[in-house]
């Protein structure tokens, strides 16, 4: 076998040598093949360890390397001339492993020598690097793999590896100032629309191939969206060298860390963390590329002070803590190593911006990310669909449920209840999934699907326990202490032993590191919830006051007393990091809310005055405060809402859906309507606020409207002072809206002036809409200055504003330089045959603009032909409208000869002209070479049944002619004859329209047999003709056949009782027609009846207008 194997093997053409080497190996002796050996292992040495003398040879470095290799004569001088001469270091460097490798071994071993023997820095990198980075990947891979499953929601469309970072550009008022799930709620969890994707293992390579890589990038989200689970992820990914491969070491700190830490250097922190790195400076030091990770900035106990930090740029001295983190940030020490910061936004904020190279935002869940989720985790009992169906009905949940451990806390909590198999309602507030989620932890040892524990049956320990948690939880909340050591856990009496209990491990996580254990509870929210426990069972007993943890403080007595105190602390807070406290404290004093903690809360008894106490607070809160409304504000509908209170929330959201504001909106109701913005589904999608507003209520409202997507602020009769408000609002950084009509209001150049300023700069708006206006050419020429400069605007509505020819003239010149805008609506506007003639020019080469509305501006046959001029090398405009423009046969035959060659019209509108005979004529030919026109619209023209015949004629050839409108003209019996011909072969058209045509009995007959055969037309409109019984008789009969068609409008058509049976009777057999219209045919109220009963009977599913 071993001899077939070597047989085999020298017949392998890919293992053979050539016979030289195959004969030259033969006779070599044994001292020699050792020697080749060794030969083969320098050189092999330097081949392995090319990468790093390319990356950490310094140029003194390679200089002494030199003069030792010509020392010993390993290289000429020549040599080292063409070395030094190669150009960059690295490129040294290259030239030299080149000439050393192709000497014999004594070169290799000299090199190899002079490196193993060097004590630098330089030397120990290249020898050691690959050992040191693969021993320091495989340790951070065992710590971070512990956490794998509870990073993972294993869903593979929700998991890190299949999601992306959002980079945005710094970060807005609302994050820098608000709280966190006011953020989320705001904005309903919707992304800003213009923020560009970048996956994670992007995060440190440079934008574009000019730009440098970020130094310091700071990732923001909201608390538990993830911000530690992507470290992790990025963790776990870097050691297994999946991405930045390009990265040698990765330092991970997290704050909760670094807060027991008081004075060390930067040597001594990496030490610390990674012992197994016995030289830290060596890494340190060196052009090694090293990510320093420092997660959660919000958890940090110091602030960072960036003006009065003293400087320190040496890693060996020892600075207090939050100096250290501070001149790392800055830059001042470890310079060259690149700095990754996760936090919070509002801590974020602390930092400035010109030290922050990258900003990234860590998106929440959409929509559709909920239920994936729910389908993948709970999809057992339909659990999943219930749970959804909760969530739509409650929005304030849904909107919690963008946070990905919130989302976990609602689907648990709401799934226990329902396997609890009691019959207690699903919970409606925050306060009141928050009472059943610890009541679920409190269950010590119960699974789910058992009949809850009753009260007597709880653990002792458990209502001390959420006691201790619950002051652990406020007085943290007051000095924003978000993580906690065992000895704060202790100074709070709360047993360690007590956090392995299913209460404390379902509340309280425990997080081990190198350095430090630390606590924090499973989500800020949770903590703002057992904070509010602990405030509403210690404030019917304290006489002090509980802000202040010291007993010397000035008394408070009773209950109210204290419920005051917590309001005003929470309205005085400019951060807002108790609004969702005082929401849930409020939330506790409703008796359904408080039913799952009955045993676990010494509440003693409650008569109810408590809340109807509250509720007239929290109004009363509402009447008072500043002209404008701020969060603070709608903060307290949240509250109201909480507190199952809500008259006066649903009195405003009826008058808001009947459009019935007007006149009623007082400071109260303007707080419950920026409340609404948030949470109500009908604002959701588009704010209706037409005929509701004036300047006091637009002033008091605008931090609100910031959030809404779509705006109507229609006919509130805003003059120009209000659109300097409106600009205000289009500016702001933080602004959501991406439409906006103000049609039917008083705004005149001025305001026009005013909302192109706010163009210039903002960044979300994509249609706008001034119809009914009075900007005039001045006010066009301001905007369309601004619309040069806008890449995100897709529609402009000028419609009625009386721009003329002067205001068409700067439009057009818009349309040559911008290359976003879509639809212009120009109607109504007497621009002329001059205005058209500028439009026309810049069509010539804009190439974006689809939808061009230029009716009712007498444009006449001059400017029509201007217009056709560019239609012949324009195809990218889809629709162009012309309606009520005085365009006679001569404007009409140069429209025809331009769609003989025009690729890309749609449709065209040329309704309310002087078209006659000759126009229609030259149409009809047009149409027999034009492939992309699909809806013409000629109704009330002058053509009669000649040029329909050409008409008809043409549709026997044309297949992409879906509508035909003839609407008043008089073609008579014999064009209808002619159009029905037509339609037993064509198989394109959907619907003709033949209102009004004088159309008679024998064009019904006729048209009426085409139906028994086309099986495409699906909307036929013959309304105000004279079709009379017996046409109707014929429509009937072939209704009876036909399957396409779908509405049918027979309106003022002399049908007569028995006409209207007739087709009555017929919808019997057919299925498809969906709408009918026999009103004015002399059938009277009986008929009527009669008639409607039918077609009910036969068709249940058809609505019938008679």
């Amino acid at each position: 076998m071993e001899k077939k194997a070597h047989y085999d093997s020298i017949m392998d053409r890919s293992k053979r040598i050539m016979w030289q080497d195959d004969c030259y190996v033969d006779l070599q002796s044994t001292a020699c093949s050792v020697l080749s050996q060794a030969e083969t292992e320098d050189l092999g040495w330097i081949q392995k360890h090319q990468d790093q003398l390319q990356r950490f040879i310094t140029t003194s470095f390679l200089e002494g390397m030199l003069t030792h290799l010509r020392k010993v004569e390993v290289l000429s001088s020549a040599e080292e001339t063409k070395i030094k001469g190669a150009g960059r270091l690295q490129d040294q460097v290259n030239m030299l492993t080149t000439i050393v490798t192709g000497k014999d071994t004594q070169g290799s071993d000299v090199l190899r020598g002079f490196i193993e023997s060097s004590d630098s820095q330089v030397a120990q990198l290249i020898i050691n690097h690959d050992s040191m980075v693969k021993e320091h990947k495989e340790v951070l891979l065992r710590r971070y793999e512990q956490y794998r499953d509870r990073d993972s929601v294993s869903c593979p469309k929700l998991n890190i590896s299949s999601r992306t970072l959002l980079l945005v550009d710094g970060l807005s008022d609302l994050q820098q100032k608000e709280h966190d799930l006011m953020q989320v709620g705001v904005t309903r969890g919707r992304k800003r629309n213009h923020l560009r994707q970048l996956g994670l293992a992007k995060l440190l390579e440079p934008l574009t191939r000019v730009s440098l890589p970020p130094r310091v990038s700071l990732t923001v989200g909201v608390a538990g969206i993830g911000k530690t689970t992507w470290v992790r992820h990025f963790i776990r990914q870097w050691s297994q060298g999946v991405i930045c491969t390009d990265v040698s070491f990765v330092f991970p700190f997290t704050f909760s860390e670094l807060n027991s830490l008081e004075k060390l250097s930067a040597e001594r922190l990496v030490k610390m963390a990674f012992p197994h790195l016995t030289d830290p400076n060596l890494i340190l030091s060196s052009s090694c590329r090293t990510l320093l990770i420092l997660d959660g900035l919000d958890e940090f106990r110091c602030t960072l002070n960036f003006s009065d930090a003293a400087p320190c740029n040496d890693p060996k001295k020892e600075v207090s803590i939050d100096d250290l983190v501070t001149n790392i940030i800055r830059g001042n020490l470890l310079p060259d190593v690149a700095v990754w910061v996760t936090s919070r936004p509002r801590v974020a904020s602390l930092i400035p911006g010109g030290l922050v190279d990258r900003v990234t935002e860590i998106p929440g869940f959409s929509p559709n990310d909920i239920q994936l989720f729910l389908n993948h985790h709970y999809s057992e009992r339909d659990f999943a669909s219930k749970i959804w169906a909760h969530l739509e009905s409650y929005k304030i949940l849904m909107v919690m449920c963008y946070i990905p451990c919130i989302c976990w806390i609602v689907a648990d909590t709401l799934v226990y209840i329902m396997q609890s198999g009691t019959q207690e309602s699903l919970p409606r507030t925050c306060t009141e999934l928050y009472t059943h989620f610890c009541s679920m932890k409190a269950e010590v040892g119960e699974p789910r699907g058992r009949e809850p524990v009753k009260v007597e049956q709880l653990h002792g320990s458990n209502r001390k326990l959420l006691g201790n948690l619950g002051r652990l939880a406020f007085y943290g909340l007051l000095k924003h202490k978000y993580t906690f050591s065992e000895q704060d856990l202790r100074a709070y009496g709360i047993d360690l032993l007590l956090t392995q209990c299913s209460l404390g491990a379902g509340v309280l996580v425990r997080e081990e590191s190198v350095i430090y254990t630390t606590y924090r509870f499973t989500h800020l929210t949770l903590q703002e919830f057992l904070a509010a426990t602990f405030y509403h069972v210690s404030s019917k007993r304290a006489i002090f006051d509980l802000f202040s943890e010291s007993t010397m403080s000035w008394p408070k007595i009773g209950f109210q007393n204290h419920f005051r105190s917590a309001f005003q602390h929470s309205q005085q807070a400019e951060d807002g990091h108790l609004d969702m406290f005082v929401r849930f404290l409020t939330g506790l004093l409703s008796s359904v809310a408080l039913k799952p903690l009955a045993g676990l809360l010494a509440l003693g008894k409650d008569d109810g005055n408590q809340k109807a106490w509250a509720a007239g607070f929290l109004q009363g809160l509402l009447v008072s405060g500043g002209a404008v409304v701020s969060l603070r504000a709608v903060n307290l509908a949240y509250c109201l809402q909480e507190l199952q209170h809500t008259e006066l929330l649903r009195s405003v959201e009826e008058d808001l859906q009947m459009g019935s504001l007007a006149g009623k909106l007082t400071r109260a109701h303007c707080v419950v309507l920026g409340y609404l913005l948030h949470v109500s589904p009908e604002c959701s999608e588009q704010t209706n606020l037409t005929g509701s507003l004036n300047y006091t209520t637009v002033k008091c409202l605008l931090p609100q409207l910031l959030y809404c997507s779509h705006l109507r602020l229609e006919n509130n009769h805003f003059k120009d002072d209000v659109m300097e408000l409106l600009g205000s609002l289009l500016s702001a950084k933080d602004c959501h809206i991406q439409k906006i009509s103000l049609a039917e209001n008083d705004i005149s150049n001025k305001g026009a002036k005013a909302l192109s300023r706010a163009l210039l700069v903002n960044r979300t708006l994509t249609s706008l809409n001034l119809r009914n206006n009075n900007i005039g050419s001045k006010g066009a020429k301001f905007l369309a200055e601004a619309l040069k400069m806008n890449q995100v605007l897709v529609s402009v509505n000028f419609q009625n504003n009386a721009i003329e020819e002067e205001g068409a003239q700067a439009l057009a010149e818009v349309l040559q330089c911008n290359r976003k805008l879509v639809s212009l609506n120009l109607q109504k506007n007497t621009i002329g045959a001059g205005g058209a003639k500028r439009i026309a020019d810049a069509l010539k080469t804009n190439r974006t603009l689809t939808k061009l509305i230029l009716c009712s501006n007498q444009l006449g046959d001059k400017g029509t032909i201007a217009l056709a001029e560019a239609l012949t090398v324009n195809h990218t405009l889809l629709s162009l409208q012309l309606q009520s423009n005085s365009i006679s046969n001569r404007g009409m035959t140069a429209l025809t000869k331009a769609l003989r060659l025009n690729r890309g019209l749609v449709s065209l509108n040329l309704r309310e002209n002087s078209i006659g005979v000759e126009g229609a004529k030259n149409m009809a030919h047009a149409l027999y070479e034009n492939n992309s026109l699909q809806d013409l619209d000629l109704q009330w023209n002058f053509i009669k049944s000649s040029a329909t015949k050409a008409l008809a004629h043409a549709l026997l050839s044309n297949a992409t002619m879906q509508l035909l409108d003839l609407q008043e003209n008089a073609i008579g019996n014999e064009g209808v004859i002619f159009l029905a011909e037509a339609l037993q072969t064509n198989s394109s058209l959907r619907t003709l329209c033949l209102q009004g045509v004088s159309a008679g009995t024998s064009g019904a007959i006729a048209m009426a047999k085409a139906l028994m055969t086309n099986q495409t037309l699906q909307t036929l409109d013959l309304r105000g003709n004279t079709v009379g019984m017996e046409g109707a008789k014929a429509l009937a009969n072939a209704l009876k056949g036909n399957r396409s068609l779908k509405s049918l409008n027979l309106q003022e058509n002399s049908l007569g009782m028995d006409g209207a049976i007739f087709i009555a009777t017929a919808l019997k057999g057919n299925h498809q027609l969906t709408y009918i219209n026999l009103q004015g045919n002399g059938i009277g109220e009986s008929g009527a009846k009669v008639i409607s009963d039918a077609i009910r009977a036969n068709a249940p599913g058809c609505v019938v207008d008679i």
